[in-house]
């Protein structure tokens, strides 16, 4: 009886320090990808050029490395926002070719909309069931290692239906992404909401951008 008691005020902490890195992600998740869709608006706005692969992923993993670095003070905070902004300006010359494609409004608008369903839609699986997906870490990291070597295949040696399957095993690993990060949340497995809110954005920005060429091809006519 006095070790049950002696534990609860332990579990009650534990309890509320994984609600405050879940409500500090999401709002931070909510504030950097409104400030990525304004900077991918700015840049399609100004009809900026894609900054092409090799400045992408330096930009990319650059960031990512300061923000890794910092990510217990308030630079990881500025340097999330500094590498969300920086993947909104890359992302804005992908959806300027798909707006200036026919229909192209309502591609854009369907992965939009398709995104924010598979987002919403596990989050909300995975806070409610209180599920534990640990399991498919492992697996998801050997899927997106494999799709992104196969997707750099498909660039350099121009093999279209690579790249198609590429997207849709993006959008089946991403989605998986999403239940693994929220469960990783949820069971103490992730207490920095600043790579939390990384992981998460990542895996919408990425889900967003497959969902993109699926529909742009399923779209042409």
């Amino acid at each position: 009886m006095e070790n049950r008691i002696a534990t609860m005020p332990r579990v009650e902490t534990s309890v509320l320090a994984t609600n405050r890195v879940i409500r500090n992600t999401y709002m931070l998740l909510a504030a950097t990808l409104a400030f990525s869709a304004l900077t991918a608006g700015l840049s399609i706005a100004f009809g900026l050029p894609h900054p092409g692969l090799i400045i992408t992923m330096v930009g990319y993993f650059g960031l990512l490395f300061l923000t890794t670095k910092f990510r217990n003070s308030g630079l990881g905070v500025a340097f999330v926002f500094a590498l969300t902004g920086f993947m909104g300006l890359t992302l804005g010359p992908i959806v300027s070719k798909y707006l200036s494609m026919p229909h192209g409004d309502q591609i854009v608008m369907q992965a939009m909309g398709g995104t924010a369903a598979i987002f919403l839609g596990l989050s909300a699986y995975a806070l409610t069931t209180r599920k534990d997906f640990s399991f498919m870490g492992g697996f998801l990291f050997v899927g997106v290692l494999v799709a992104f070597l196969a997707g750099l295949g498909a660039i350099f040696f121009q093999m279209p239906g690579l790249s198609l399957a590429v997207s849709a095993m993006f959008v089946l690993l991403m989605s998986g992404m999403i239940l693994f990060e929220t469960s990783n949340i949820i069971h103490g497995g992730e207490t920095n909401y600043v790579m939390a809110t990384v992981s998460l954005y990542v895996s919408i920005y990425n889900l967003f951008t497959s969902l993109l060429q699926l529909l742009g091809v399923l779209n042409d006519d």
